[in-house]
């Protein structure tokens, strides 16, 4: 039972990183590795006498087996201790590395594939996941090994499997194969789609901690090409990126208010990228930058009242802002915007916009060299021996003690760096 609950978990990891896991048992054919999209797009088919024991041999207990195939694509399998008949755990395929054109090609021709069969598998390994050799996620396996073996030791077999895979003659495209194509196609846009949907799924809830589930997504060869440039084709897929991720933030309860800065400077960033290796990192930016929007600006569990107070106090923490104008700008009483807004936020509407300001404050100290007396204007705070006394209250230092720990702070963090 607990072996199980440990197969479940790992499995459920590996899955929301979009890496494939399966359970085969050893008289299983080689086919059983590839996924359907894989063997409908390219016909494969082995010998139906070649089975995993037979390209691994003896598969012993407290073994790990890293398997890398003729196609270079890579799995990790191992035996469970389960009663099952199928107790082969398979990770993968996975790629070390994204594959360049010329490999492509060549794994095109090791597959006999026409032309336009070519496209459909470079869309394919667009879609594996890239792992190289120092990523976390092997120092996990090997924990969940250690775990399910109850050792701290074990074997790991390195196996090199080249044999031949039986397909169709080159050219040769005949209906049934068309319809297979078609049908691998709509997967292959199922798969981006569902994909998708995921990653605005995360935005809305402000999921950031979920930006390494989908660090294997952003790599130069998950963009459709649609164009030649490989650069445009880039920018392009990341400008509808960057529109998906704002309406995600919007459904997550924010404002387009601050939703429409990170959208028009991200827009700007797009357009100023001239390398695709770039790519990756920005659209990595773009999912934790609005997935921090969400988190810190969502009001979806505010009733409409209170949503717009907050709205009206984050919008300009500058003007005069009380209880009294807040509500005479939506025409109800001071007494029942108070107790609504206590009720829902956990805070009274003066200590929501001191947090407000305060908060601004420290960005302004840490980010900027203006004066004492600025920041607190742009504070909406005058006086700036009041500003100076609520600040110390709130923080624990006056502005200026923590202008200087901050930038003490940052200094020996460079050092280290």
């Amino acid at each position: 039972m607990k072996s199980e609950y440990e197969l479940n978990f790992l499995c459920e990891i590996l899955n929301k990183c979009h890496i494939r896991t399966n359970m085969l048992s050893p008289n299983d054919t080689v086919d059983s590795m590839f996924d359907s999209w894989m063997i409908a797009i390219t016909g494969i088919s082995s010998d139906p006498d070649l089975t995993i024991r037979k390209i691994a041999g003896s598969i012993e207990n407290m073994t790990k087996y890293r398997l890398t195939n003729a196609l270079k694509l890579k799995y990790i399998f191992m035996r469970l201790p389960l009663l099952s008949e199928k107790n082969l755990l398979f990770i993968g395929p996975y790629l070390s590395a994204p594959l360049n054109e010329n490999e492509l090609l060549e794994a095109g021709e090791k597959l006999s594939l026409s032309p336009s069969t070519q496209k459909n598998l470079n869309e394919y390994y667009a879609s594996l996941p890239i792992l190289s050799d120092g990523d976390r996620l092997f120092t996990m396996i090997d924990t969940f090994c250690e775990h399910i073996w109850r050792t701290p030791s074990f074997t790991i077999t390195d196996i090199n499997e080249e044999h031949t895979l039986s397909v169709s003659p080159i050219y040769s495209v005949s209906r049934e194969r068309t319809v297979d194509e078609t049908l691998a196609n709509m997967e292959m846009m199922e798969r981006r789609y569902a994909s998708e949907n995921e990653l605005m799924k995360a935005v809305t809830l402000g999921q950031q901690h979920m930006e390494k589930a989908f660090l294997f997504a952003f790599n130069e060869q998950m963009f459709e090409k649609r164009l030649q440039d490989p650069v445009r084709n880039a920018k392009n897929y990341c400008i509808i990126m960057n529109t998906l991720l704002r309406k995600a933030a919007e459904q997550g309860g924010v404002h387009p208010i601050y939703i429409d800065r990170a959208s028009s400077e991200f827009a700007a960033k797009i357009e100023q990228t001239s390398e695709l290796k770039s790519i990756p990192e920005l659209m990595k930016e773009m999912f934790s930058s609005y997935c921090r929007i969400v988190r810190k600006h969502s009001a979806k569990n505010y009733s409409p009242i209170v949503r717009k107070a907050v709205m009206i106090i984050d919008s300009d923490i500058s003007a005069e802002i009380s209880l009294r104008t807040l509500a005479e700008k939506q025409m109800i009483s001071t007494g029942y915007l108070a107790t609504v807004f206590k009720k829902e936020t956990g805070k009274t509407i003066s200590e929501y916009i001191r947090d407000k300001r305060m908060g601004y404050a420290k960005h302004l100290l840490t980010t900027t060299n203006l004066q004492i007396q600025t920041i607190a204007t742009h504070c909406g705070i005058m006086d700036v021996q009041y500003f100076s006394k609520t600040f110390k209250s709130a923080v624990g230092e006056t502005p200026t003690e923590y202008r200087e720990s901050s930038r003490r702070s940052q200094g020996k963090q460079k050092e280290r760096v």
